[in-house]
């Protein structure tokens, strides 16, 4: 006889339970809800913080060439390019450059189509691919601007240089003083090797790195060569084969220059390392040690300097302040923070290479005059030179927007993004 499986009885859920499920699916939800909120509140701020600090400055327009604007990103990209292979000392200084760059590159791809110059998309794509290694899709606006500055050059300025011209031959040297350089003068007429001399002596660097040899140059070279006008409006009047008297170029700079000296305090106990200093920076040795004689004799020394001196505190009668050892330079250093000279004395003329003073005088000579075809390096620096003054035109063309709103703090912001 079979069993009969006995039926369970049936639970009924009490309004107390009911009640217990519900305030637990209420506690669920309103935790699920409050988590939920949290993370979204969470991702808000980091959404409203990743705008504000990342996104809106990246994306606010930085710099402005008539309609056409840059944004922050744009920029870092472009000094990310350019401050590539620069120490991080130098890039302060690279990041003012790209400014000009970015506007320049802007003003010469907008103007280049009035003289006629025009490249195509698939130019300037095809020069960035060809790259090594390739560049991305964000520096075709310097691609593009390069191509055309070749082009421009190669079509448009070149045909502007003439196919020849008389040229001369020269070579020239510039020293510090008329002494000086009638004193290396004679020592030419009495044989001494020009090369040997200029090498040794000459202050201007394109002289000194070739040896006083300016080789074969039409008219418009030697300004650019050397940055001033007087050697060539010199040496273009000159006949061949005769040594120049000593040349005044008042001018030409050089990378030297003389310091008279003198403490007036030196610092005090809690101040040990300081001095008040008071200091003229002069373009010659003769010129230096005439001033001293002048210093000597009673001639107030604030005057002198505002008269004379060639550096930025002659306004301020050469009052240098309280400096400590390494802010002006070593040959100041060595005289000023010497215990064992006295307040007030006068230094004697301090030679200093780290500082560029104005004024010298040329020796030369034209060894040559031809009428020569203009090629090489003498045709390309005029052609880039005709290039640049009209690039200068566009800078200086008051119907030309060029703008940049980039200031110390958003330099620094997008330096550290770098």
């Amino acid at each position: 006889m079979s069993k009969t499986r006995a039926n369970k009885p049936h639970r009924e859920v009490t309004k107390h339970q009911l009640s217990h499920w519900e305030q637990q699916k209420k506690r669920q939800r309103f935790i699920f809800i409050t988590g939920v909120s949290i993370i979204a509140a969470a991702l808000i701020i980091v959404g409203i913080g990743w705008y504000f600090s990342l996104y809106k400055p990246m994306n606010q327009t930085v710099i402005r060439v008539n309609d056409t604007s840059f944004n922050m990103s744009y920029y870092i990209k472009m000094l990310k390019y350019y401050g590539k292979d620069s120490p991080d000392y130098y890039m302060t200084y690279v990041a003012s450059q790209v400014v000009s760059v970015i506007q320049q590159n802007e003003l010469i791809t907008q103007n280049a189509g009035a003289l006629g110059i025009s490249i195509s998309d698939d130019e300037v794509e095809n020069d960035r691919k060809s790259r090594n290694p390739p560049l991305s899709k964000d520096y075709r606006d310097m691609v593009r601007a390069e191509i055309l500055t070749k082009k421009l050059l190669s079509d448009y300025f070149d045909p502007q240089v003439p196919a020849s011209a008389e040229q001369r031959h020269i070579i020239a040297m510039l020293l510090e003083s008329e002494s000086q350089a009638s004193e290396v003068r004679a020592r030419l007429e009495a044989g001494e090797n020009f090369a040997e001399l200029a090498d040794e002596l000459s202050l201007d660097s394109y002289s000194k790195s070739n040896e006083g040899d300016f080789d074969w140059r039409p008219k418009g070279i030697l300004p650019l060569l050397v940055d001033t006008p007087v050697l060539e409006e010199q040496a273009f009047t000159s006949e061949t084969d005769v040594l120049s008297l000593p040349i005044y170029d008042a001018e030409k700079t050089k990378n030297v220059g003389y310091w008279i000296v003198k403490v007036l305090e030196r610092g005090k106990e809690d101040e040990e390392g300081t001095d008040h200093i008071q200091a003229i920076l002069l373009g010659s040795e003769e010129e230096a040690s005439e001033v001293r004689a002048r210093l000597e004799a009673g001639e107030d020394f604030a005057e002198l300097a505002k008269e004379l001196s060639q550096h930025t505190t002659a306004e301020n009668g050469g009052d240098l302040g309280w400096l400590s050892p390494g802010m002006i330079g070593s040959p100041v250093d060595d005289f000023a923070f010497n215990d064992e000279i006295e307040p007030g004395t006068l230094s004697e003329p301090l030679r200093d290479e780290a500082f560029t003073t104005k004024g010298g005088y040329w020796l030369f000579k034209v060894l040559g005059i031809e009428e020569r075809e203009i090629a090489g390096e003498n045709r390309d620096i005029l052609k880039a030179n005709l290039f640049e003054e009209w690039v200068k035109s566009l800078w200086d063309n008051p119907e030309n927007i060029i703008e940049s709103y980039l200031d110390g703090t958003k330099i620094a912001w997008a330096l550290e993004r770098v």
